[in-house]
Parts: C-alpha cells; structure tokens; sequence
C-alpha cells in the first residue's frame, strides 16, 4: 500500500509518497494536494527523511539527495527521468539538450511530456530543464514554483 504524507513549505503544498520502502511521489503545488485513493496518509521515517532532505534543500543548505527511489514510467520516461538526475545543482538544460541526451536529438516534444509526467519532483530535477532560448517553460506545478526552485538554487550555487 502506498504511503502519503503533506506538508507546508512556506505558501506551497508539498506531498511526500513512499511505496516498497522507496520515494515514489513528490508534488508541490499552490493549492492543497489531494491524497490518492490507493494511498493512506502515514509519516513514515522514509517520508520524514525525505522531508527532512527536502528542507534542507529548501534553505539551501543540501545540493543532493540521498533518499532511495521507486522511478516509474514508460522506457523512454525512464531515460528522460534518468538524464534529470544528471543536471547539476544550479544548471540548467533545455528539452533539445535532454533530447539529444536519450538519443531523440529531434524528440523535445517527447521529451517535454515526459518532463511533465516526472513523478518524484525536485528530487528528480524537472524544474532545471528550461527552453532552447533560456526562458521558463512547461512546468507542471506552475512557473512561480519553477522559479521559486531555480532561485534557491541560483542563491545557494
């Protein structure tokens, strides 16, 4: 059964999930997150662990994360999901540069649904993935979020 647990981080929503003794979810949002109904809302030490991780990323004060992960989707997603994890803490790349990445040198579209559908956010660095031209594209917890993540980063590099 999968585990859930939310949390305020300032103004935003985040939710933390857990399945088979790994991080499967995390969302943050602007609006208050709704529990899955295959999930039951429990803090577990893994789920406090990564919040406790997440806070520190929060004030600045951590750069990576060492939390196990549950990293699901299709074999593409999969690569794409790897190729975030390999962004520096306070770089970015485009959906070209990712795209070229997993070997679809023409596949950005591919490459931005498949940013969109990442389900371990943040951890999973999807917010550090931007436009060809530099600016703030696609992001699915909005771009005040985005910005708000790359601005930690870019305070604390």
């Amino acid at each position: 059964m999968k585990k859930i647990f939310h949390y305020m981080v300032g103004d935003y929503f985040l939710s933390i999930g857990e399945e088979d003794n790994r991080i499967s979810n995390i969302s943050i949002s602007e609006h208050e997150i709704m529990t899955p109904i295959d999930s039951f809302i429990e803090e577990t030490p893994l789920i406090r662990k990564a919040y406790n991780e997440l806070h520190e990323y929060f004030q600045g004060k951590r750069k990576e994360f060492t939390v196990p992960l549950l990293i699901r989707g299709t074999i593409f997603q999969k690569k794409v999901f790897e190729a975030l994890l390999t962004i520096e803490y306070g770089n970015t790349l485009s959906y070209k540069d990712i795209a070229q990445q997993v070997d679809s040198p023409h596949g950005y579209r591919a490459v931005g649904n498949a940013v969109n559908k990442n389900p371990i956010g943040i951890i999973v660095p999807c917010h550090r993935v931007i436009g060809s031209d530099g600016s703030l594209v696609g992001f699915a917890s909005g771009l005040k979020i985005k910005q708000f993540l790359l601005d930690i980063e870019k305070t604390h590099f």
